[in-house]
């Protein structure tokens, strides 16, 4: 019986064509619903359109776990919070670096600029904190880097799979950001920077708790600082 996706088996060949399909089609949906919602102009409508795509990721995400469980991909290790401290802090400091944030204002909490309720900015804290990281994560650095992964790794080899795979999540997850909102090449390459890291993580662990972890220490990590940069303001 297989242990680890990496090197195949039956669990993980379940993860095909149909599942990228899915993934897709799910991804496609949600930000359809998205952009939908966006239109009304409502106050509550990022909050609603962050959900409407995290249910489109979401509904892939179950759709791909239904069909099977790759093996060892769901495992959790305690060495996996290390993981994640270590790899989110150390992204944050590069994107503190690529934006050179020595020159600019310290960050404030864009709802409490703004002036709004606190339901709404603790609905994109939580967004920010635990269902972004989860739902992207588990989108695209399980479904969509483990499928493109196992479907080229006999043909081309692990190392060609991998890297395909690690450029395709990376990429598809600056493309959902930049989406929703403009992005400076800055903004692109930090994105693109932890979608590579939180992949090649994936890759050497075989675990998805670590990515996970790591994306919600990287967007923790600006949460808290934009919170003291607002009571400070």
């Amino acid at each position: 019986m297989r242990t680890d996706w990496r090197f195949g088996g039956r669990a993980v060949s379940r993860w095909n064509s149909r599942v990228l399909a899915a993934a897709l089609f799910g991804a496609g949906v949600g930000m359809l619903a998205a952009g939908t919602i966006g239109r009304l102009g409502q106050s509550w409508a990022p909050a609603a359109s962050a959900v409407a795509v995290s249910l489109g990721l979401g509904a892939a995400i179950v759709y791909a776990l239904v069909r099977s469980r790759p093996a060892g991909l769901l495992r959790f290790r305690a060495v996996d919070v290390l993981w994640g401290l270590g790899l989110g802090l150390s992204l944050r400091l590069l994107q503190g670096a690529l934006s050179d944030v020595n020159h600019r204002p310290f960050p404030a909490l864009p709802g409490v600029q703004a002036g709004e309720s606190d339901g709404s900015v603790v609905t994109a804290i939580s967004q920010a904190l635990f269902v972004g990281p989860v739902a992207e994560e588990f989108f695209f650095r399980a479904l969509v880097l483990v499928s493109i992964y196992q479907l080229l790794r006999r043909s081309v080899g692990s190392f060609a799979a991998g890297l395909t795979g690690a450029l395709a999540s990376a990429g598809s997850f600056v493309l959902l950001h930049a989406v929703f909102e403009s992005l400076s090449l800055s903004d692109g390459l930090q994105l693109f920077a932890l979608g590579v890291a939180c992949s090649a993580v994936v890759l050497l662990t075989g675990r998805i708790w670590p990515a996970v972890l790591a994306h919600i220490v990287y967007n923790a990590s600006f949460v808290l600082l934009a919170t003291l940069g607002s009571v400070l303001a």
